[in-house]
């Protein structure tokens, strides 16, 4: 059974940064995705970042990229997700998710992914 936990999150003042963490456990295999997706007060769950961990190819949210950098440890299963120059708009829930995504599949699309994590809260203040 695979397990995704994240940690990390918190409250921050804008121009600051958090680093979000997600360890997964259970595949036997690296040809699995693993994605951070966050959910704002009354509005939908997007994708923010996603990393293919058989080959470490990245992907990012237009409006994440330049200031956020997922990053994987191998040895440690782990996925990180670091938050440079964060916004008040980048206030949310934010969920680890990881899966096995069909070839020319679309990574932000939540239907993909079968694990998640309970989530952890950024708060960026103004």
């Amino acid at each position: 059974q695979v397990q995704v936990v994240e940690s990390g999150g918190g409250s921050v003042q804008a121009g600051g940064s958090l680093r979000l963490s997600c360890a997964a456990s259970g595949y036997t295999s690296r040809d699995y995705y693993m994605a951070w997706f966050r959910q704002a007060q009354g509005k939908e769950r997007e994708g923010v970042s996603a990393i293919y961990t058989g080959g470490g190819f990245t992907y990012y949210a237009d409006s994440v990229k330049g200031r956020f950098t997922i990053s994987q440890d191998n040895a440690k299963n782990t996925v990180y997700l670091q938050m440079n120059s964060l916004k008040p708009e980048d206030t949310a829930m934010y969920y680890c998710a990881a899966g096995r995504l069909p070839d020319g599949s679309w990574w932000r699309s939540r239907l993909h992914y079968n694990y998640w994590g309970q989530g952890t809260q950024v708060t960026v203040s103004s």
